[in-house]
C-alpha cells in the first residue's frame, strides 16, 4: 500500500490568502448585485448562518453586505420568497441554503419525521394535526394562531406556545418550510405549494452527503480540516476521513502542515496552493458569526486572532465588547469595534475601538484607522438604510 505523501509546508499568510478568496472577502464584489448576487453568495459559501441578535443588523444581512456592496435587505426576501434560490434548514445552526442543495438535507428531514425531533418532544398529535389543518388553508405566522393555551417551556429558547412548538417540528421534518420573513417573524407554508413540488426531490445517499460536506468546505475554505469540514457534526467525520484519503491517493487533494497547527492535519486541491495577493486597501467590518470567524480555534490558528463573544459576559469582565465585529485589512484582522445601531438617533454609535494584531503598530496608524473610518460611513449607511 503506497504511503500517504508528506504534508506540504504552509505559512499562515498564505493560508489566509487561501482562505480569503475561497470566502470572496478578497474582491470589492464578487457576486454582482440584486437577488441573484444572494443566491450566487449563498451557493458559493454553502450557508450563510441566521440569527436573532440585532444590536446592529443580523448577522445573515451582515453577512451578504460583507460580499456584496451594493446588498439590499429586499435581495435576501426576493431569493427567499420570489424567486425561491435559497431556503431555510438547519447546517451547524438556522441558516439561508441554496434551494439546489435540498436533496442534501431531505434526509435528516426524513429522519425527523421517523423518530421524532429531540427539541419537540412535547408536540402532541392534537397539535399537529391542528397546524396541518390551518398550513393547508394558506401560508401563516404564529401571531394568526390566537387559541392556543400557553404551557411551561421545556428549554430556554422554546415557546410556551404549543402551536409555535408543532410549526417548528412540521419545519424540522421537511414537511413546512419558512416562505417569507420580517424581521424575525416567520411565514410557514406547505413545502411542496412553495416550491410548486408534486412530490419532494430524490434525497441524496450517504454517500452524496459526505461528498457534499467536503465539497462545500472545499469551495468556502480552500484549506480544510476534519473540525472545519465537520463544524459541530462529529458523526460525519469517519465518512469525510475516508473519502479525503481516497482522494488524496487520486491526487485530487493534498496534504498540507499550516505553520503553528501542531498534530492538526489540513488539506487543500493543489491547484488552490498559488500564492495570492489581497488588495491592502480592502476593509471589512465582519460579523462575529460570519464564516470567516464563527470557526473560533481556525481563524485563531490562521489570523492569530481568538475572537471573544462577549454579549453574555457580565459587562466588568468584558475585553473587545457587548458585540464586538473584527475588522479585516487586506489579509489582517486589525481591530475589533464595538458597535451599536441607534435606529431612533438614526446613527452608529461607537462602544470601544480595540486595536489588534498589525493595528497595534503605531507607524501608519493615521492612514489605516482613516480606511476603517471610511469604511464605516458606508457600513453606517447599511444599518440605517430602511
Amino acid at each position: 500500500m503506497p504511503r500517504a505523501p508528506k504534508p506540504l509546508p504552509l505559512p499562515t499568510k498564505q493560508a489566509r490568502q487561501i482562505w480569503l478568496r475561497a470566502q470572496r472577502l478578497d474582491t470589492r464584489e464578487p457576486f454582482g448585485e440584486g437577488a441573484s448576487a444572494v443566491a450566487d453568495a449563498i451557493t458559493h459559501l454553502g450557508y450563510v448562518q441566521i440569527d436573532t441578535i440585532n444590536v446592529i443588523e443580523r448577522c445573515h444581512h451582515h453577512i451578504l453586505f460583507s460580499r456584496i456592496p451594493s446588498y439590499r435587505r429586499a435581495d435576501l426576501r426576493d431569493a427567499q420568497s420570489v424567486d425561491k434560490s435559497v431556503f431555510e434548514y438547519w447546517t451547524h445552526a438556522l441558516s439561508y441554503v441554496p434551494s439546489n442543495d435540498f436533496r442534501f438535507f431531505l434526509p435528516a428531514m426524513r429522519e425527523h419525521k421517523r423518530e421524532g425531533h429531540k427539541w419537540y418532544a412535547s408536540v402532541t398529535p392534537a397539535d399537529t394535526r391542528k397546524v396541518m389543518r390551518l398550513l393547508r388553508a394558506g401560508p401563516l405566522t404564529i401571531r394568526d394562531i390566537e387559541d392556543d393555551v400557553l404551557t411551561e417551556k421545556e428549554h430556554l429558547w422554546q415557546s410556551r406556545k404549543p402551536s409555535k412548538r408543532a410549526l417548528q417540528l412540521a419545519f424540522y421534518t421537511g414537511v413546512a418550510t419558512i416562505s417569507a420573513r420580517q424581521g424575525m417573524l416567520k411565514t410557514y407554508d406547505l413545502m411542496t405549494r412553495h416550491f410548486g413540488w408534486d412530490k419532494l426531490p430524490r434525497p441524496a445517499s450517504a454517500k452524496e452527503i459526505t461528498a457534499y460536506l467536503l465539497d462545500r468546505a472545499l469551495r468556502a475554505q480552500g484549506v480544510v480540516s476534519l473540525d472545519s469540514i465537520c463544524h459541530l457534526d462529529a458523526p460525519s467525520k469517519k465518512a469525510v476521513a475516508g473519502l479525503i484519503a481516497s482522494r488524496v491517493r487520486r491526487g485530487e487533494l493534498v496534504p498540507v502542515a499550516i505553520e503553528g497547527a501542531g498534530k492538526q492535519e489540513h488539506w487543500a486541491a493543489p491547484e488552490l496552493l498559488e500564492p495570492h495577493e489581497v488588495s491592502p486597501d480592502l476593509v471589512h467590518i465582519l460579523s462575529p458569526f460570519d464564516p470567516l470567524i464563527i470557526q473560533r480555534k481556525r481563524t485563531n490558528l490562521i489570523f492569530g486572532y481568538n475572537h471573544l463573544f462577549e454579549a453574555y459576559v457580565p459587562k466588568a469582565k468584558r475585553k473587545l465588547g457587548y458585540f464586538a465585529l473584527p475588522v479585516l485589512v487586506g489579509d489582517e484582522i486589525v481591530a475589533a469595534l464595538d458597535l451599536k445601531a441607534d435606529r431612533q438617533a438614526k446613527k452608529l454609535l461607537m462602544q470601544k475601538w480595540t486595536w489588534l494584531g498589525q493595528g497595534k503598530r503605531t507607524a501608519g496608524r493615521k492612514e489605516l484607522k482613516q480606511k476603517i473610518e471610511e469604511e464605516l460611513d458606508r457600513f453606517e449607511r447599511f444599518q440605517l438604510a430602511e
